[in-house]
């Protein structure tokens, strides 16, 4: 697909699109109060922008592209990355939010930091950089710049720059509230695009009775058996857990919405709503290539099952709005992910660690130039990426999580749990036990590739059994530990839930239960 394919109508809609986002940009950037904050937008985020911006950041065109290629080859199976997700978003509004809230900070560095002290907020904050740079930004500009190379043939360094540029616009001239306001329109547009492409698909092959006969029976199973080489229920059930708590309720670029809630009731009914999303995660990313498996089972590569549907069910001109559907995912990612680096840079290591009495322009400032900086050192790894050739770089990032989840994981866990746990033992997970996780990774990954040796477990059942080793560790150096610990500075957001955000997370756990019991 080339810029070839691309009709008038197609252009048309695109330029619309991108007329409209700068319209919501420049508008939300004038809601701003002149001289604040451009992280937090002002602490005004109600619970509708607060779910399509976390679940607008979850979202990306590797996340579309592969979850279409997953429903084509095993089903709804890998479903259970969304659908799990409402335990740990749940974790969040109860048991981190309060926290997050009540102690006023803006980044999750300074968190650990009231927590453990200064020197765990120095690891983490740049621990939380670099995953930013790589994770966040890096391989989501490489998903989108491979997308834009094929539609307009242009290079991939031209592609990441004309994104970035974009998701920048946002990010430095409205901040967070910016991000936020933009994300409700995009999601929105999302959703109407790819419910679309299913609906044209259920109705093309006949309804769903037909398509549950099209395709194999255990395409419908949400827990596979131990044997299955793929999707083992066991190591779903446990180690999902270690990346959920990490992505949902540790990572700053997810948790920054947030942060940025009105009140706690808002971030409350907002990380619900984000659950409520997660749900559509499977119609809408999977059933497409459960349905292009049964319309076009001759297809020889899955990754290609997403847009094969598109090219086949949407008439000329809506390929210009699938395009502004990718182009919406991706700047809804990158922009936060560039307002998360600024802030933690901002707050976590220049105004800490160098100005301390920086004034509110020179924090505006700073975020800008961050942003700016951020953005350059993306392109460059992204083109670097781009260099590597025959590696399955999305599976392997897939794998990565899990070894990237542990220590955060623990470190969050055991600091809000555990009162004994010791500044000694957090450094430790942080640094050794990074180390640890990381180096295992390799292992799996490159130096003895499970592909090749049978003797490792699945990937998700080793990143429980990481999590367990550091959790164990971190046990026994603060038993040991006589070093005297500074008293934890965390204040507890002491309000009962509203009536209302009660009423949907239990409506929630109902749903996701009958959804559970009804797909096995």
């Amino acid at each position: 697909m080339t810029a070839k394919f691309l009709g008038p109508l197609d252009w048309v809609i695109l330029a619309a699109y991108f007329i409209i986002l700068l319209a919501i940009g420049l508008w939300a950037s004038t809601k701003r109060k002149k001289g604040s904050s451009l992280f937090l937008a002002e602490h005004s985020l109600r619970w509708h922008h607060i779910g399509f911006s976390m679940w607008g950041t979850n979202v990306g065109p590797s996340m579309l592209i592969a979850s279409a290629s997953a429903g084509f080859t095993t089903g709804i199976v890998s479903g259970n990355y969304a659908w799990y997700a409402f335990v740990f978003i749940a974790l969040l509004a109860f048991v981190f939010a309060p926290r997050y809230l009540g102690s006023g900070v803006s980044t999750l560095p300074e968190f650990m930091g009231l927590r453990f002290g200064q020197q765990t907020r120095n690891i983490l904050a740049w621990y939380t950089i670099v995953t930013i740079l790589i994770s966040w930004l890096a391989l989501t500009l490489f998903a989108g710049g491979i997308l834009i190379r094929q539609v307009f043939s242009i290079p991939m360094w031209a592609s990441a720059l004309i994104l970035l540029a974009i998701s920048a616009f946002f990010s430095m001239a409205g901040g967070l509230k910016a991000v936020a306001y933009t994300n409700v329109y995009q999601m929105v547009l999302l959703i109407v695009v790819s419910a679309t492409l299913t609906i044209a698909g259920l109705i093309k092959i006949g309804g769903p009775a037909a398509l549950a006969s099209a395709v194999p029976a255990d395409y419908w199973v949400l827990f596979r058996p131990n044997t299955d080489p793929d999707f083992p229920w066991l190591p779903i059930v446990l180690g999902y857990p270690i990346m959920g708590v990490w992505f949902w309720c540790t990572d700053q670029s997810m948790v920054q919405p947030v942060l940025a809630a009105r009140s706690l009731n808002e971030g409350q009914k907002g990380a619900n709503f984000t659950g409520w999303l997660k749900i559509l995660d499977v119609p809408l990313y999977i059933l497409p290539g459960i349905l292009c498996l049964a319309l076009f089972p001759t297809l020889e590569n899955p990754d290609e099952a997403y847009m094969t549907m598109v090219t086949n069910l949407f008439p000329v001109g809506m390929v210009g709005l699938v395009m502004a559907v990718l182009t919406a995912a991706l700047v809804s990612t990158i922009g936060s992910a560039l307002n998360a680096l600024s802030t933690v840079y901002t707050m976590d290591i220049y105004v800490k660690r160098f100005k301390p009495d920086a004034t509110q322009p020179e924090i505006i400032r700073t975020g800008r130039i961050v942003t700016v900086i951020g953005a350059i050192i993306a392109v460059a790894i992204c083109v670097a990426i781009d260099s590597i050739r025959g590696l399955n770089l999305f599976n392997i990032f897939q794998s990565v999580l899990g070894f990237i989840a542990p220590p955060m994981a623990a470190v969050f866990l055991f600091g809000v749990f555990w009162k004994r746990t010791t500044t000694r033992a957090a450094n430790m997970a942080l640094t050794l036990g990074t180390l640890f996780s990381i180096g295992v990774g390799v292992l799996y990954l490159w130096v003895l590739p499970a592909e090749k040796y049978d003797f490792w477990p699945h990937f998700m059942m080793l990143s429980f059994l990481i999590f367990v080793c550091i959790a164990l560790a971190m046990v026994v150096v603060s038993l040991l530990d006589r070093t005297p610990q500074q008293e934890a500075q965390i204040r507890v957001l002491d309000e009962r839930p509203t009536l209302g955000v009660r009423t949907g997370w239990i409506l929630l756990f109902i749903v996701m239960i009958a959804l559970y019991v009804y797909f096995n």
